[in-house]
């Protein structure tokens, strides 16, 4: 039988995030200057959290972009 649960937190919502959520690249690999251009006029690709690949729905009103572990995130 399948149940609903809440996906669990971050370990440490306060030290930010660890992947480019566009590249799926570590953030201290480098700056993402194109990245960050990019995701202004794009939803994100990745977790920023676990660099998992997430699920992306674009709509005319806007974007979703679920990730297995850490849920989804809206823009």
């Amino acid at each position: 039988m399948t149940e609903l649960v809440e996906p669990p937190a971050p370990a440490d919502p306060a030290a930010g995030p660890r992947w480019c959520d566009r590249c799926g690249e570590s953030v201290a690999a480098g700056p993402h200057g194109a990245c960050a251009a990019a995701r202004a006029l794009e939803p994100p690709r990745w977790c920023a959290h676990c660099r998992r690949r997430m699920r992306v729905q674009v709509v005319p009103t806007g974007w979703s972009a679920v990730c297995v572990e850490h849920g989804e995130i809206r823009g």
